[in-house]
């Protein structure tokens, strides 16, 4: 049972398992879409989730703002703490019934969050300092998996500096690691989760990003490597580049060196 005593990872972890029973119990059925232009859109999932979430946050922290990816800020406009919500990410994978989605909810300072994987019933949750799966067992990130994660969906602001195509065609690429593309921040919870080496997406400062928040406030308190892809911090106020999540200083050395060289091959970017 939730309530305003329990502990924001817990509070966290049961909204994200809110909107995951949800997700689950409308998959395969008949679900209208709204139309977010470029080929994206939302369903009624979405949607109701959302709705879910949201009950969960305000009963349990009724003075706390929330940023829904759905329903935008809520709540008071003066609170001092907000809540990153993004209750369905991977929905073009769910309207054709893949099931490569995630719940995600995070507050914005990254002291609680939790992923949700609807169709394994697992919520991985961090209190800011650890990251747990089912059964609080602790989150170890590795890279033996050799697999990195790549984010290859529109838009691509950071091109044409960074093209994610580039880095896959890079020779040091294929000979370490071998590519992956979910389509869903899902993956960025496994680099946390020791499921993937790495994940690599284009982007601006994506640190209080509904999609991104939570996955990456579980790889810092699984002890990742997470940076902007010119290698600089996030989530200093200032817009550092895409995202390079990897789950132990080699690989993410490895991967940045790859990054900036291929920018360096292509003398007409800046």
């Amino acid at each position: 049972m939730i309530t305003q005593d329990s502990s924001d990872a817990e509070v966290a972890a049961a909204a994200a398992r809110a909107g995951a029973e949800v997700v689950r119990a409308l998959h395969g059925q008949r679900l209208d879409r709204i139309d977010k232009g470029g080929g994206d859109y939302a369903t009624t999932a979405d949607l109701a989730a959302e709705r879910a979430i949201l009950a969960v946050l305000r009963a349990a922290r009724p003075d706390d703002a929330v940023l829904g990816e759905e329903s935008g800020r809520t709540g008071a406009a003066g609170a001092r703490r907000t809540w990153l919500v993004d209750p369905l990410c991977g929905t073009l994978n769910y309207g054709v019934g893949n099931r490569l989605v995630a719940v995600n909810v995070a507050l914005r300072d990254g002291s609680a969050a939790a992923v949700a994987d609807p169709y394994e019933d697992e919520v991985l949750s961090t209190d800011g300092v650890r990251a747990r799966g089912a059964g609080g067992r602790l989150l170890e990130p590795t890279a033996a998996t050799r697999l990195v994660d790549v984010n290859l969906d529109p838009p691509f602001p950071g091109a044409p500096g960074f093209r994610a195509v580039d880095l896959l065609a890079h020779p040091g690429f294929t000979a370490g690691f071998r590519p992956r593309v979910v389509s869903t921040t899902l993956a960025l919870a496994w680099v946390a989760d020791g499921k993937r080496a790495a994940y690599v997406t284009d982007g601006g400062d994506l640190s209080g990003s509904v999609h991104f928040a939570a996955g990456i406030a579980l790889c810092r308190a699984a002890g990742c490597v997470v940076t902007g892809l010119d290698g600089t911090p996030l989530g200093e106020g200032r817009a550092a580049p895409g995202l390079l999540a990897a789950a132990d200083p080699a690989t993410h050395a490895r991967l940045l060196a790859m990054i900036r060289e291929t920018g360096r091959r292509h003398p007409d970017r800046p």
